[in-house]
């Protein structure tokens, strides 16, 4: 893979560079219909993978947060078209990186010392980049390390990068009005927290403690004195991505047992700390041989940047709602569409009965895992409901009509946080027993 000598920092180069990307999305479009007047039956597979192409082309050099919403975007695979998922999930974990000179300078300007100066040994070259920053081996007294260091600009150009990606979110959400702004906050916000590599390690070590009882499940160790807000240093772990696990066969044992420790993990984090690992994709848990069951895998989650509190104003609807009796009762269930904010007081008495009946719908399906004691997540028939449910409304007429903004703000990561859940559970083929994570507040 190529490695990076230089990294756009300003808004206007990093603007230029995405207008480039725009004119290549123009060429493939006036491809595409050129070619749809010789054969008016063609579809837009071709056209999808083009474009995937040249967005990521584009976005993988710019780095930071129009790279990191392109991950973000990986994950809804029933929303995108495949093409765009499979381009977009190379965000997760494998993008240039930068080349040694530069991160060896990049170093210097966070530490205040070369790399060299900090650790007994340390690898110029990356072992893995992602969207915001690349990992690199090191050792210290014996110890062997993963040292994290974030791109330059980065943290700089998230209000910039959020703007230019902007117009592309509006349409393809179907968002209007100035009611937007919410959402767009809500996601800088976290953006700019994931920057803050202080933060991460704080909030890192609160939660592996607080999760440390969940079986088959593991944390790095960090360590704040050779860290700072551009820097993490912590334990190396030797293992392999969930997506790479899940690439090979394993045994339905396994599934489970790795499936029940994520959903404890989740679950316990959501119900008993009241805020969640909001970023549920592959490459932020790795699986290894356990340390204390021999012959069996472990899962260890080794990225906490991303944390959403949960305010107890949007927890308790939104649980509620998740109830099968709620969704029983049309009282009930309109009143928690208000609270959440997806039924306002300037709806149309035609908007209102149709984002209930969505919303009823949506939630019957998503909601089901909830009404179990052990529920299956490699059901195929489950994941076809889903996968009808997304297409249809996708190209229903009728709700692009609609004003799309709906819902609280905390929607956005809470929702992204079980969409993706459900997809890792679904990679493992996982059954799990739903509410095992109520006996870790008794241990």
């Amino acid at each position: 893979m190529k490695t990076l000598d230089h990294i756009p920092t300003g808004k206007i180069e990093r603007a230029a560079t995405l207008v480039k990307t725009g004119i290549k999305i123009g060429g493939n479009y006036a491809k595409y219909y050129t070619k749809k007047m010789v054969s008016p039956s063609l579809d837009k597979e071709q056209l999808n993978q083009d474009n995937a192409e040249d967005i990521y082309d584009g976005l993988k050099d710019l780095k930071g947060s129009a790279l990191k919403v392109a991950q973000m975007l990986s994950m809804e695979k029933n929303l995108l078209p495949r093409a765009f998922v499979e381009q977009f999930s190379l965000a997760q974990f494998s993008v240039p990186p930068l080349s040694a000179p530069l991160v060896r300078k990049v170093f210097k300007r966070y530490q205040g010392a070369y790399p060299e100066e900090v650790y007994d040994t340390f690898s110029k070259d990356s072992i893995n980049a992602a969207s915001i920053g690349q990992v690199h081996k090191a050792t210290k007294d014996g110890k062997i390390l993963a040292v994290k260091i974030q791109y330059p600009g980065v943290a700089e150009s998230v209000t910039s990068d959020l703007a230019l990606v902007r117009p592309v979110a509006l349409r393809m959400f179907n968002l209007k009005g100035q009611d937007t702004d919410k959402y767009f906050k809500e996601v800088e916000d976290k953006l700019i927290e994931e920057t803050d590599y202080v933060l991460e390690v704080m909030q890192s070590q609160e939660i592996s403690k607080a999760c440390s009882t969940i079986a088959n499940i593991n944390f790095p160790e960090y360590y704040p004195s050779m860290s700072n807000s551009r820097i993490i240093t912590m334990d190396w772990i030797q293992g392999e991505h969930l997506s790479e696990y899940v690439a090979k066969p394993f045994s339905e044992v396994h599934g489970n047992l790795l499936g029940q420790a994520l959903w404890d993990f989740y679950m316990y984090q959501i119900h008993m700390l009241r805020k969640v690992h909001a970023d549920p994709h592959p490459g932020n848990f790795l699986i290894r041989p356990s340390e204390t069951q021999l012959g069996n895998p472990e899962l260890v989650a080794i990225d906490f940047g991303c944390i959403k509190s949960i305010p107890l104003n949007f927890y308790v609807p939104y649980f509620e709602l998740a109830n099968e009796k709620s969704l029983k009762d049309p009282i009930f269930f309109m009143e928690k569409l208000k609270a959440l904010e997806i039924i306002t007081p300037s709806d149309s008495k035609e908007e209102v009965a149709y984002f209930k009946a969505l919303f009823h719908e949506m939630l019957s399906l998503f909601t089901a895992p909830f009404h179990k004691e052990v529920f299956d997540f490699g059901d195929p028939v489950f994941w076809g409901n889903i996968a009808s449910l997304s297409e249809r409304y996708a190209n229903d007429p009728t709700i692009r009509k609609m004003n799309g903004n709906r819902g609280s703000k905390h929607f956005l990561y809470i929702n992204r946080t079980f969409f993706g859940l459900f997809n890792l559970l679904f990679d493992l083929k996982a059954k799990v027993s739903v509410n095992s994570y109520k006996d870790l507040s008794l241990a």
